[in-house]
């Protein structure tokens, strides 16, 4: 088990006294309210610093950042999994079959003309001159790209656009933007009934709601796939015009003014009108990704992984990691917190007739000390594994017999944390109102419910974790409606429901989490073809993500990389490899997923390796995290940055272990000041 002071911050999160008391609290008591201080001891409060313009974030104060952004962050879940697309999967790729490229191009040309048709509306609701000029502007950039498109019907040799007919998602886009541009919205009065200029510029407001998303999402998706071709330019990419198009910096700027212009034409507006323009803008992007799946393809892809499924011949197994893969804390942390502030005061007698525990104040000096020391053992375990010859290929047998050092090493941690007692007189109600209130990363039920809700697939999840306390996870995924899942993790034994502070060991290393894994593929085996896949976040994690068919790393964790490169371990981005299996699939080689590869593919947000198991089936979303250590001791951003919504930071795989200070004003998060050379790195990562 990992204890929370672990060698990889992004890993090392302790929650607040107040948010731990919270979690066991009555389930209707609220989340603890957004504040700077987190409740730690006085050895370790935070000072709240001034923030200066050499080491600040910056501040992100109401108004400096736009709807258009917001928006885009909240509902890039949506963006990214178009990338999955059959279609766009194919594009990349440089197989796309001809006559389906054709059929788009047709689609797309229609499509365009819609938009200079939205765009024209826009501009006549416009009472702004430079709105106006605007909006003219990016008409005229849209009758350009049709221009464009008359090349590709060239290049292509597409005769069809004229003659061809829309197909239903070409349709639902192109009806629901005139509709929107002709004031047909719930609640909107059409452009006849507007008295003012101003009700007219609301919905030149609501128009570029629901054109704006669009501009973003080819933007992106250029750009990814930009991405690709600049890595092997000399493929001959078959739609590289295309590519080039939707990343040049013309249309990159189109796009940014789009969204320009829907922050200008929305600042006056209400809550309420910003809301109809979110739904819009949400509405939008669906339809988008809608006409990217209803392309039609004639080849084989290699998207969704679920898309061939034959319950009566195959059978899917999904595995995940718990701690920091499910959840934004440690379940050490947790219950290390629930044994503290539930532990009497050392002034306080003890009943008779239940398990003597230690004082708080006690209780939190010897986990401190049990803390400290698996921190810095656990670094010297990593650092001697490093130190044996790095290999030339792929060692599954190298590491896996390094790993045994890590496995003694944390057996070793779990029997001291045993022997300290620290772990007595927990009470089970307790342990499960914390399950209860556990916050999960955004999209993990979500996930893990479309799965179990497919009638067609009959998927099996399996939760192989090092926690100390099963009861804890069956808690955490109880409450949103998982009662299903297979936990495999540490038990802890019970009197009377009260912990007696022994645990009953099961899951407490890397080889027995590989054991687990293989154990359960041999006693649940049949006559069907299994497709295993490991989501896990840690070097604890890599043996199972190695033997699994896709292995999928979560996170940054230096130790899982640095140990996974020693023994020729590839870490490949989730996107760009699921593109080489599409060449791969139609150049004849064999494109199945096979363990023990080698391969692991890297998808830091859970919406990545969704889109290529579901291909948009669930509703993901962001998740945002930061763990931070000041002054020796530790703290948690994640439950704040888990309320700031249209944050713009992507936290996510980066960590300072200097912490200053920092600041909120109401609920929104001011600044952010760090220092020391991984504090610089931060900044500049994320600035």
């Amino acid at each position: 088990m990992r204890l929370f002071l672990n060698p990889t911050p992004i890993k090392s999160i302790l929650p607040s006294p107040s948010s731990i008391r919270s979690l066991f609290s009555s389930p209707c008591t609220k989340p603890p309210p957004l504040k700077p201080s987190l409740g730690l001891p006085p050895s370790s409060a935070i000072t709240m610093a001034t923030i200066t313009k050499s080491t600040s974030i910056g501040a992100v104060a109401d108004g400096v950042e736009g709807i258009a952004r917001r928006f885009w962050i909240k509902f890039r879940k949506e963006a990214t999994m178009a990338l999955y697309t059959p279609f766009v999967v194919c594009l990349a790729s440089g197989n796309l079959h001809l006559d389906t490229f054709r059929q788009y191009i047709a689609q797309d040309f229609y499509f365009l003309k819609t938009f200079a048709q939205a765009y024209e509306l826009a501009e006549e609701c416009a009472d702004d001159d430079d709105a106006k000029a605007a909006i003219s502007q990016l008409r005229k950039d849209v009758l350009e790209e049709l221009k464009m498109h008359d090349s590709f019907v060239q290049e292509w040799g597409s005769g069809m656009v004229k003659d061809c007919s829309l197909n239903s998602a070409t349709v639902k886009y192109t009806d629901f933007l005139l509709a929107t541009a002709s004031g047909k919205v719930e609640g909107v009065k059409g452009p006849g009934k507007l008295a003012t200029p101003f009700e007219k510029t609301k919905l030149a407001a609501y128009t570029l709601g629901a054109m704006t998303p669009c501009m973003k999402l080819y933007a992106f998706i250029g750009n990814e796939l930009q991405a690709l071709l600049g890595s092997n330019k000399s493929s001959g990419h078959l739609y590289k015009k295309w590519v080039d198009n939707y990343s040049s910096e013309g249309f990159q700027a189109s796009a940014l003014q789009t969204e320009d212009l829907l922050d200008k034409l929305s600042v006056s507006l209400t809550g309420e009108e910003l809301d109809i323009i979110e739904k819009l803008y949400h509405q939008a992007m669906k339809l988008e990704i809608e006409f990217f799946c209803a392309q039609p393809l004639v080849q084989q892809t290699v998207v969704p992984l679920l898309k061939d499924h034959k319950p009566a011949e195959n059978r899917w197994l999904i595995f995940s990691d718990f701690d920091l893969t499910c959840t934004v804390v440690d379940s050490s942390a947790i219950l290390a917190e629930i044994a503290i502030v539930t532990a009497p005061k050392s002034e306080q007698s003890q009943p008779e007739n239940q398990i003597v525990r230690m004082p708080s104040a006690d209780l939190r000096n010897t986990w401190g000390v049990l803390s400290r020391q698996y921190t810095e053992e656990h670094e010297q375990c990593i650092e001697k594994i490093l130190l044996a010859d790095k290999a030339e290929r792929f060692n599954y047998e190298g590491l896996n017999k390094a790993l045994e050092q890590l496995s003694v090493f944390e057996k070793g941690a779990n029997s001291r944390v045993i022997e300290s007692g620290v772990l007595k007189g927990l009470n089970l109600e307790d342990i499960k109102r914390a399950g209860e209130r556990l916050i999960l990363q955004d999209g993990c039920t979500d996930f893990f419910q479309s799965i179990i809700k497919d009638e067609k697939l009959k998927g099996n999840i399996h939760v192989l974790s090092y926690c100390w306390c099963g009861d804890l996870i069956r808690s955490a995924f109880s409450s949103g409606g998982l009662n299903v899942l297979d936990v495999h993790a540490n038990e802890f034994l019970y009197e009377n429901s009260i912990s007696t502070g022994e645990i009953v060991r099961k899951v407490e290393s890397p080889i027995d989490k590989v054991q687990a894994f293989r154990d359960i593929l041999t006693t649940r085996r049949s006559e069907k073809k299994d497709l295993t896949v490991y989501i896990g976040d840690s070097v604890g994690d890599l043996l199972c993500l190695l033997e699994a068919d896709v292995g999928i790393v979560l996170g940054s964790s230096s130790s899982l990389r640095r140990i996974g490169s020693h023994f020729g371990v590839s870490f490949i981005p989730l996107f760009p490899g699921v593109v080489k299996k599409q060449k791969e699939c139609v150049e004849g080689s064999s494109s199945s997923w096979k363990g023990l590869s080698g391969i692991l593919y890297t998808g830091l947000l859970r919406r990545d390796f969704n889109g290529l198991l579901l291909a948009g089936c669930a509703k993901l979303g962001i998740a945002f995290y930061a763990a931070i250590i000041p002054n020796g001791g530790l703290s948690s951003l994640s439950y704040y940055m888990s309320k700031i919504k249209w944050c713009s930071c992507a936290f996510t795989g980066y960590c300072c272990r200097y912490f200053v200070g920092w600041q909120f004003r109401g609920n929104k998060l001011y600044g952010l000041t760090v220092t020391g050379s991984d504090g610089d790195k931060f900044l500049q990562a994320i600035s």
